[in-house]
C-alpha cells in the first residue's frame, strides 16, 4: 500500500526523505483503509519510518491488535537535491536530467540522492524478509516510487517499465507468492476511497 495523502503531494513537491505528515485528506484515507481491511486476516505490518506512511500503517494495524514494524528499506526514495522542490522548479533547474527522469528513468541517479536500482535492492531485501518470516498476509506501507520499482521486480520487469506502473495515495495492490512466483491479483485498488469527494490524482 501507499500512504495517505500530504499536502506535498498535491502541491507537487518532491518529497524524499523529508518527514511530512498526512494532510486532512491523508487521514481520511488511511482511516477509510484501515476500514476497508478489517475482515483480512493480516499477520504483520511493515512500514517506512517516515511518518506519512507509519501514521497510515497504524490504521492498519491497530485494527488487528498489531504493531507497526518500520524498517529503512522502506524509506522513500532519495531525491537528493530534487528534495523539497516544487516539480516546476525541477523542470526549469535540471531540464535535461528531468527529461530523462522521464524518459529513462533507469539510467537515472539524482544529484545527492539513489537509483531505482539501490530502491530495488533495499525494497527486494524487504520482501525476502517478510516471505520467510511470515506464511499468512502480510502489508508492507511504502511510498510511490518504493512500491513503483518493487512491483516491477516482482513482475519480472526493470527498472525502464517504472512510469507503467501507477499507485495512488493509499492505492492498494495484492501479489500471492505461490512456490517462490508473485502473482499480482489486484493492482492500485482506490475503491476504499469513493466516499471522499477530491479531484483525480496526478501521478505525483
Amino acid at each position: 500500500m501507499r500512504h495517505g495523502e500530504t499536502e506535498w503531494n498535491t502541491g507537487e513537491i518532491f518529497r524524499g526523505r523529508a518527514d511530512i505528515e498526512l494532510n486532512e485528506t491523508g487521514i481520511k484515507q488511511a482511516e477509510l483503509l484501515g476500514e476497508y481491511l478489517i475482515g483480512m486476516d493480516i499477520e504483520a505490518v511493515y512500514s517506512s519510518p517516515l511518518k506519512r506512511a507509519v501514521n497510515t500503517a497504524e490504521r492498519i494495524a491497530g485494527r488487528h491488535r498489531l504493531k507497526v514494524r518500520t524498517t529503512p528499506d522502506l524509506i522513500d526514495f532519495d531525491f537528493g537535491e530534487w528534495q523539497g522542490m516544487p516539480l516546476a522548479e525541477v523542470k526549469r533547474k535540471y531540464s535535461k536530467l528531468y527529461i530523462k527522469w522521464v524518459n529513462t528513468p533507469e539510467g537515472v541517479k539524482i544529484p545527492g540522492g539513489e537509483s531505482l536500482n539501490d530502491v530495488r535492492a533495499r525494497a527486494i531485501r524487504v520482501v525476502e524478509d517478510v516471505t520467510g518470516r511470515h506464511k499468512g498476509t502480510v502489508v508492507l506501507v511504502a511510498h510511490r516510487v518504493v512500491n513503483k520499482v518493487l512491483i516491477c521486480a516482482l513482475l519480472g520487469l526493470d527498472d525502464s517499465h517504472f512510469w507503467n506502473i501507477r499507485q495512488d495515495t493509499c492505492g492498494i495492490s495484492v501479489f500471492t507468492c505461490e512456490d517462490g512466483r508473485f502473482i499480482l491479483t489486484r493492482h492500485n485498488d482506490t475503491s476504499h476511497l469513493k466516499s471522499l469527494s477530491v479531484p483525480e490524482p496526478a501521478d505525483f
